[in-house]
């Protein structure tokens, strides 16, 4: 039985040059099975290059990608039997049915004939698409297409499973359909999920890679970014100067938010030690309150430099 920390992608040292421009520095990129990683990066960091490299479309100019163990670039077609892959774009055929079409993708995936029929029912009950089987694609809502489009990344049973962009374009009640399937895709997977939204990471990801200027910026799990990120929000009547704050034990961020209130952060921060040392200094505390940052402000101090070495 395969181990549920097996590490299904393993990207090491990855480059890629355009001419003389440089899109990627040198970077590393694993998932393992049971989790679901967000692949996060601001327009022009490098991630949809990425994406291409670790799906088999794009080949690296330099470093190693290993899919489930085997790799790609030696052995392509038999490291790519073990991805599916959802592009942005499902690529669908509105004129055929689902049934057609999922028989299709299965015939592509070299799913023996002797088991297309399960492995069509598999899918389809998985994706919510048991009702649908003899409708035109064309005809189908964008949630159930997009479902469709995991359907055929996954209907050969692959470890890994890439997304780009599943809830593009979907209303709020197809949005948390989609969520709740790509959840449930890491219990036999390792899930690759790149997004702009960041409520989405937050709602399915385990971990969280970010991308920025061809670097990889900050890889930890949501929980260790979570308390990596948790500050204190603190309003004293007599404040000293921030530098003497700066020197508090664990602090390692000190921002003014007005004359009297500082927001203070740091990993190891201790705030009952900060109370007797504001109590002790006599710098009159009114207030020490916990403040947590949105994922949206981590995400922008991160990709502006600021936190990576917070988090790291």
């Amino acid at each position: 039985m395969a181990s549920p920390d097996e590490l299904l992608i393993a990207a090491s040292r990855l480059s890629r040059v355009y001419g003389e421009r440089r899109v990627l520095h040198d970077i590393d990129v694993a998932v393992r099975r049971g989790e679901v990683v967000g692949f996060l990066g601001p327009n022009g960091a490098g991630k949809s290059t990425t994406m291409r490299i670790l799906s088999g479309v794009l080949a690296p100019s330099g470093g190693a990608v290993r899919i489930a163990g085997i790799d790609l670039l030696e052995h392509p077609i038999a490291a790519k039997r073990r991805i599916g892959y959802l592009p942005e774009q499902p690529p669908i055929y509105r004129e055929l049915t689902v049934d057609e079409y999922l028989r299709y993708c299965a015939r592509l995936h070299r799913v023996a004939t002797s088991e297309a029929g399960a492995a069509l029912a598999r899918v389809k009950d998985r994706c919510g698409l048991r009702e649908v089987g003899a409708r035109l694609i064309g005809s189908l809502s964008k949630g159930f297409q997009q479902r469709l489009g995991i359907a055929q990344a996954i209907i050969h049973s692959p470890e890994v499973v890439i997304l780009d962009e599943p809830t593009v374009g979907l209303d709020p009640i197809q949005i948390r359909e989609i969520r709740q399937l790509v959840r449930e895709l890491r219990s036999d997977h390792g899930v690759l999920l790149s997004t702009h939204i960041l409520p989405e990471v937050q709602a399915v990801c385990d971990r969280v890679v970010l991308i920025n200027a061809g670097r990889i910026v900050l890889d930890t799990t949501l929980a260790a970014l979570s308390e990596a990120t948790r500050g204190w929000r603190v309003r004293l009547r007599r404040p000293p100067p921030i530098e003497t704050l700066k020197l508090l034990d664990g602090v390692q961020r000190v921002d003014m938010l007005d004359a009297q209130c500082f927001l203070i952060a740091g990993p190891r921060l201790d705030s009952e030690a900060v109370a007797r040392r504001c109590v002790g200094e006599d710098w009159g505390l009114i207030e020490l309150t916990p403040q947590d940052r949105s994922l949206e402000e981590v995400f922008l101090r991160v990709t502006t430099g600021d936190l990576a070495m917070e988090a790291a």
